[in-house]
């Protein structure tokens, strides 16, 4: 069976040399974003990959294009975006946490530790742009060698998907977490689903692991709830007030049926905060 590789479309256009990267950042809250960022927010992902390290900013200077992978999978990348290199500039990291891209990268946790650092101008081309997270090769072992040249190595293709995949479903509720950062970088298509959903939810302050249980009934369901809390920090709950909104944890308890009464999901919430224990002073119910 023959494999096409990522080099045979490369082939095609007049764009070496190409220097491949496959994004998957240490920091963790980092690395759960970066697929949300580079789907909804593509400044914002660009610039997380407009400053490297020394050793790759060399390789940088040196590339007409970058092919800009996230590791989506242990020996694999998914595609984002094939970008030309533009030049780039010296910056000190106070000048570049001005630039209100970067410093949305930093506020999502990058260590960008550093004298001073090269900024390159990397402009997001039409090529392969209809791959855009649909695209999968196999990534050369080590993994660990993140930054390749595509003419010396060997990229086969996994797959080409119909629908892209750089943000998946929100399949279980359950297992859901979100930072008061997360519910503003959130896709929109979680945002749409959350609007729909109906429940018990609940905020849970890692500052001082105080909690708080609060219901959903409205027509913004449960994501309008909680947007209350990200645009304001408390959603005008005054045991919530004076507390760093970014040390809360939003998750959901349980789920309501669409046909469920108003006022059974009230007895619910009632429930819910006997069984944790989070009305004033144990937690920060107020009733």
């Amino acid at each position: 069976m023959v494999i096409m590789e990522f080099n045979d479309l490369l082939m095609k256009h007049d764009v070496e040399p190409v220097l491949v990267m496959r994004h998957r950042p240490k920091e963790p809250e980092l690395r759960k974003v970066l697929p949300w960022l580079a789907n909804e927010r593509p400044a914002v992902f660009n610039a997380y990959q407009q400053t490297q390290k020394l050793r790759a900013e060399k390789k940088v200077m040196k590339a007409r294009y970058v092919a800009s992978f996230i590791g989506n999978e242990p020996g694999k990348a998914l595609f984002v975006g094939m970008y030309k290199v533009q030049g780039w500039k010296k910056h000190s990291r106070a000048e570049l946490r001005k630039i209100p891209a970067y410093a949305a990268v930093v506020k999502n946790g990058i260590n960008d530790a550093g004298p001073k650092r090269l900024w390159f101008k990397l402009k997001l081309t039409e090529l392969f742009a209809e791959w855009k997270g649909k695209l999968i090769v196999r990534w050369p072992s080590p993994e660990i060698v993140w930054c390749r040249w595509a003419n010396a190595n060997k990229f086969d293709i996994e797959a080409i998907l119909d629908e892209s995949i750089l943000v998946g479903d929100l399949r279980n509720w359950r297992e859901c977490v979100f930072t008061w950062d997360d519910l503003q970088l959130m896709p929109k298509r979680w945002k749409d689903m959350l609007k729909q959903w109906r429940g018990i939810y609940f905020i849970w302050d890692s500052k001082d692991n105080m909690g708080y249980v609060g219901a959903a009934c409205g027509n913004e369901g449960i994501y309008g709830r909680w947007i209350n809390y990200a645009k304001s920090g408390h959603g005008g709950n005054k045991f919530l007030k004076n507390r760093n909104p970014e040390s809360f944890r939003f998750s959901i308890l349980e789920w309501a049926a669409p046909e469920l009464e108003d006022g059974d999901i009230r007895e619910r919430e009632r429930s819910w905060k006997e069984r944790l224990h989070t009305r004033a002073p144990q937690g920060l119910n107020d009733n």
